[in-house]
């Protein structure tokens, strides 16, 4: 398998995270988001649709989405399991990743690319360029914090997302959790759960990466 990673941005964090926990270490190939090398020839030659993570299978197959990386990668090496031992909790993992993906990964982005020098009509990801619009990096940092405060009425309730366990949807929490460090939004003191959860999943091996 081949990897094409950026060690800079949050998605293909996700995907090196769920990488590492499974034991796998396939062959790596940097993508420079600050460079643009995303959009060059040569990378969408692999990916048109310009974007990271892509994992290239050894038959060619190539995933391009968060989703599709974690469900093969659950199949070929199934322990630890990411998505759910039953039928119970795979239900909750990608309820949970979704929720997440929405209410949080999505503000944040918009907060961040509609605000920065850097993605000056850039503010989708993606080979479309878009202009910035300062009003959605507003509403984007009003619904972030929104969904920080869900964040803590969850983990008040358990120690995971979807349960009792550690799953991708906490992968996805936590890599865009620690990102809001971006738009300089981190986690509130007062969000003592959220916090301790946090420290939990900042211990493991896989976070460091």
């Amino acid at each position: 398998m081949i990897f094409f990673d950026c060690s800079t941005a949050p998605n293909p964090r996700r995907a090196r995270m769920v990488l590492a926990e499974k034991g796998l270490t396939p062959e790596v190939r940097e993508i420079s988001i600050a460079k643009g090398e995303q959009l060059s020839a040569e990378f969408r030659a692999i990916n048109p649709h310009g974007m990271v993570p892509a994992l290239e299978l050894d038959d060619g197959t190539l995933l391009t989405e968060n989703l599709g990386i974690a469900a093969y990668v659950e199949a070929l090496q199934p322990e630890p399991p990411l998505l759910g031992c039953d039928a119970r909790e795979k239900g909750l993992v990608m309820m949970w990743n979704a929720i997440v993906e929405q209410q949080g990964g999505l503000p944040i982005a918009e907060a961040l690319r509609n605000s920065h020098p850097a993605f000056e009509n850039r503010a989708v990801p993606g080979p479309l360029d878009c202009p910035q619009i300062p009003a959605l990096a507003e509403r984007g940092r009003a619904r972030a914090e929104a969904f920080f405060g869900l964040l803590e009425a969850r983990l008040q309730q358990v120690p995971y997302l979807a349960g009792e366990s550690f799953s991708f949807a906490d992968i996805t929490a936590f890599v865009f959790v620690d990102f809001a460090r971006v738009i300089k939004m981190p986690v509130p003191q007062s969000h003592e759960a959220t916090l301790n959860w946090q420290a939990r999943i900042a211990a493991r091996p896989s976070a460091a990466l």
